[in-house]
């Protein structure tokens, strides 16, 4: 079987990538993580970018343009990328847009972007059941939901 990376170099067979243990903790989907390992295959391991487009991973991964971008925009939601536009040339000199360039970032701000939104769902909730508590302890009958 013969491997290629997205820039078209030949794979060395044996040649492997890691996935942080985080990242199932991070209420992802199946799609975003099978992006993410496939935006992970793909990066510069010194620049931590990559550039394939919505086409490629959807290629990778067997899913639409559409949903690819959908797994994108959840993964840029939940802190695991940023993403920039690019500009490409045509050979008649129009500039036309290019494929996103993506950057991996730490995966210590996606887990605190997690935690910081779970603590804010708890304290939503505690003062929920304060409200209900105080109500019934008025005579207050406050249907939940």
């Amino acid at each position: 079987m013969r491997y290629a990376f997205c820039d078209g170099r030949k794979a060395v067979e044996g040649r492997y990538f890691t996935l942080p243990n985080e990242l199932f903790h991070l209420g992802l989907t199946a799609g975003e993580i099978a992006t993410y390992a496939y935006l992970l295959y793909c990066e510069d391991r010194k620049t931590y970018q990559c550039r394939p487009s919505f086409t490629k991973i959807g290629g990778a991964i067997r899913k639409t343009k559409n949903t690819v971008k959908k797994y994108v925009d959840g993964l840029r939601d939940k802190g695991l990328i940023s993403t920039e536009q690019t500009k490409k040339t045509a050979k008649d000199g129009a500039v036309l847009n290019g494929n996103l360039l993506y950057t991996i970032l730490p995966i210590e701000n996606a887990v605190q972007m997690y935690n910081d939104a779970q603590m804010a769902a708890a304290e939503i909730e505690r003062q929920r059941q304060l409200v209900l508590r105080r109500a019934k302890q008025c005579g207050v009958d406050i249907r939940a939901g």
